[in-house]
């Protein structure tokens, strides 16, 4: 549409049918400047916000609600989850589902495409590698244009049937409504893990976090702005969400096990997630660190007042070197648990410092920026 330019609907008219047939080319610069009433310049800048608005299109409608799926090999799981989610989020409002495919080597991708050639609602964010599950998720809070944003796996262990009571709440005036999972499907000894980290990381964590619940929740638009705003490149998402505070209600339910296909965290990444919860919310580690040191040194201070009492009395101080090696291998072993853990710390700035973005786009289709459908 033609940026106004006057005051008079007349003067309007002409000007627009000039500057029209100028970026037509049926007119030079000069006889469309002279047709318009305007000077060369004025008619070129005019030209220029002319071909901004139209480059921009018409601006983006706002859905009620987007779901942010992060993708690893899903394909057995898709075609279920969307067909369970749409009449869901239909009963919702407007709606939008941006899938994030972290460089799948499956079908994910093309089974995304085709649902999106059936639903245009179904966008599609395509990483350049795989930047992990955290990655994945910062990646969609970028590309979720909803007034309130989901986050959820695609594995149907969180069941999209709970959207409406989560939608539910926000809509009574909460800002955070995240799910807490009551009952897990997991075998006893993951079960174990799980519960014994949640209760340490609340233990020790400087904010409140809310037990047993993971990544599925749904934010309003200034959460997801507050945590899109937040720098550091480790992101341990269900964290920053109880940092960033507003109001907040959890929602419970079972939670079921994987429809299809194997769990894509290892052992090693489930530590490694594990560590970075309790390293980005505490410094307790640190602490424990240092009162390790102290106990042994006072151990040492202890045993070595044993020895002179024992001495001045007349007695035998033990002879050999079990005590002593026992001793340095307490010792040492605290001083390298210390250093191991100011290592972690000191490893996390390192990485903060490079100011690296937190994933690299491969493609989009249909989905855009937050900051770019505000700009157009």
């Amino acid at each position: 549409m033609l940026p106004p330019v006057s005051t008079s609907g007349g003067e309007v008219t002409v000007q627009s049918a000039a500057l029209r047939a100028f970026l037509a080319g049926d007119l030079s610069v000069l006889d469309a400047a002279d047709a318009a009433g305007l000077t060369p310049a004025a008619l070129l800048d005019l030209a220029d916000r002319v071909r901004a608005a139209d480059a921009a299109g018409p601006p983006v409608p706002t859905p009620e609600i987007s779901v942010v799926v992060p993708v690893f090999n899903e394909e057995g799981n898709l075609g279920p989850l969307i067909e369970r989610l749409t009449p869901v989020l239909a009963a919702i409002g407007t709606y939008e589902i941006v899938f994030i495919d972290d460089c799948s080597t499956d079908r994910s991708r093309e089974l995304v495409l085709e649902a999106r050639a059936v639903d245009p609602c179904v966008k599609l964010v395509a990483l350049a590698r795989n930047f992990g599950h955290q990655g994945a998720l910062s990646a969609g809070l970028d590309h979720a244009l909803g007034r309130s944003v989901v986050l959820m796996d695609a594995d149907l262990q969180d069941p999209p049937e709970l959207l409406t009571e989560l939608a539910a709440k926000w809509r009574e005036g909460f800002d955070v409504v995240y799910a807490v999972r009551e009952k897990r499907k997991e075998g006893p000894l993951l079960r174990a893990c799980f519960f014994v980290f949640y209760r340490l990381l609340q233990r020790i964590s400087e904010i409140d976090l809310p037990l047993d619940s993971g990544d599925f929740c749904l934010m309003d638009r200034k959460v997801v702005d507050a945590l899109r705003a937040l720098p550091e490149a480790n992101r341990f998402l269900r964290g920053l969400r109880g940092w960033v505070g507003f109001r907040q209600v959890g929602v419970h339910y079972e939670r079921d096990a994987r429809l299809s296909g194997e769990t894509k965290y290892t052992v090693r990444s489930r530590l490694r997630f594990a560590v970075d919860g309790l390293l980005s919310f505490s410094n307790v580690p640190l602490r424990l660190a240092s009162l390790g040191g102290f106990l042994a040194t006072m151990a040492a201070v202890v045993y070595l007042g044993v020895a002179v009492v024992a001495k001045v009395h007349g007695g035998s101080v033990p002879q050999g070197w079990t005590s002593i090696i026992f001793v340095q291998l307490i010792v040492g072993g605290i001083q390298l648990i210390m250093m191991g853990v100011s290592g972690e710390y000191l490893a996390r700035t390192y990485q903060e410092t490079k100011r690296r973005p937190g994933y690299v786009l491969g493609a989009t289709h249909g989905a855009r920026h937050v900051d770019e459908a505000r700009r157009g």
